[in-house]
């Protein structure tokens, strides 16, 4: 019952967002960044110990001023921009999230070749999942975890998708692969996260001058199935609006050292995190059970 009454008010949240002009949503970004950040404090320690291991050269006022922006200009608008993407039309996605260079991957998709992309949480990563498939010939599968409530899961999912991507649980990716498509595919997933339970085998690579797990999966679905790796780099342009750049990481995977594409993909973010650092999911709680802070 507690399930059900807490999907019926997720979706009438949804729905009011849906006839809500995008200055009005902002407004209430701006509330909501005055709550996490100065109500509730959400996470605020985590932000802050994050962002000081990761700059140990910048001051207390430096981190500070990162991490007010963290919260005012990319967490809470992210929450905010999240529930109102599931009421916009393909269009008005693609409008506000541009694929910079979709041509990149024609050569792949002429040849049948299915690809994988490693993403991360670095600014709007939930637009990108309903923006991509329909700016790109290949067809768009994006691996995620399954929600605990599964009324909430099931009404997520048919919104994503409405763009004619593919969400794939976990926990079925091999499924995945093996299952016959109409058409070369490019396997969308976020790799920035902790790995949690898969500690004993995570991949270990310099990232922000610190020791850092990695999730195994991109690199080793990669390596076996002889697939391209390209970087998904989001920018926020604007308010609202952002771009994705498709970078290559490598053609041959299978050739690369164990750890060599994982540590690519990290180097890619780590750029755009020392650019704009107050883009990236520092409230993620990174850097559990951390062994050494630099090699």
């Amino acid at each position: 019952m507690g399930d059900i009454i807490i999907f019926i008010l997720f979706c009438i949240g949804i729905n009011i967002f849906r006839v809500v002009p995008f200055f009005i949503i902002y407004i209430k970004g701006y509330f909501t960044y005055i709550v996490l950040y100065y109500v509730i404090g959400y996470r605020k320690k985590v932000v802050v110990e994050n962002l000081s291991k990761s700059f140990p050269n910048k001051t207390k006022i430096e981190i500070n001023k990162i991490t007010k922006l963290f919260f005012k200009n990319n967490l809470s608008n992210i929450f905010i921009e999240g529930i109102k993407g599931f009421t916009l039309s393909s269009k008005q996605l693609e409008k506000r999230y541009k694929v910079l260079n979709p041509y990149i991957l024609n050569e792949y998709f002429e040849s049948n070749q299915d690809i994988i992309a490693i993403a991360s949480h670095y600014t709007n990563w939930e637009w990108g999942i309903q923006a991509v498939n329909n700016q790109i010939k290949h067809q768009a599968a994006a691996l995620y975890k399954p929600l605990s409530n599964k009324f909430i899961e099931k009404y997520i999912k048919k919104l994503r998708e409405k763009s004619g991507i593919h969400l794939v649980p976990i926990n079925k990716t091999l499924d995945y692969f093996k299952k016959i498509k109409n058409k070369p595919v490019i396997y969308i997933m976020a790799a920035d996260q902790y790995p949690g339970g898969n500690m004993d085998k995570a991949i270990w690579v310099n990232f922000l001058g610190r020791k850092t797990p990695c999730l195994h999966g991109p690199e080793s679905y990669a390596r076996y199935n002889k697939l391209p790796v390209f970087f998904f780099d989001t920018q926020r342009i604007k308010k609202g609006y952002y771009t994705l750049e498709i970078k290559l990481l490598t053609d041959n995977p299978e050739l690369l050292k164990k750890g060599e594409i994982t540590q690519l993909y990290m180097n890619n973010l780590e750029k755009s995190i020392i650019n704009k650092p107050e883009n990236w999911l520092w409230s993620h709680k990174r850097w559990k059970n951390e062994q050494n802070t630099s090699y």
